[in-house]
């Protein structure tokens, strides 16, 4: 069982940034894929940003150009770095790691 601790996020002003970090024990983190999705009120989860155990990522198209997905497979950390953030990215966002998930750590955008 892999347990995952989110941190990074909080409030932020539009065009402003962040960077989420989940780190993950209990697994050989560098033999899974990985990845962020986000869930706002109201809405379904979707995906943010995923990126294999080889370092290729794959993002969502509303955050293409403005998230960065990297992973530190030495600290079975996996990152997501925000710019240029939108009141549209406010939600919850969520760290998986193979089939476990977060807590989930909250990020609001005000307008």
């Amino acid at each position: 069982q892999v347990q995952l601790v989110e941190s990074g996020g909080g409030l932020v002003q539009a065009g402003g940034s962040l960077r989420l970090s989940c780190v993950a024990s209990g697994s050989t983190f560098s033999d899974y894929a990985t990845g962020w999705y986000r869930q706002a009120p109201g809405k379904q989860r979707e995906l943010v940003a995923a990126i294999t155990k080889g370092g290729i990522p794959n993002y969502g198209d509303p955050v293409k150009g403005r998230f960065t997905i990297s992973r530190d497979n030495a600290k079975s950390t996996v990152f997501l770095q925000m710019n240029d953030l939108k009141p549209e990215d406010t939600g919850v966002y969520y760290c998986w790691v193979g089939s476990s998930w977060g807590q989930g750590t909250q990020v609001t955008v005000s307008s």
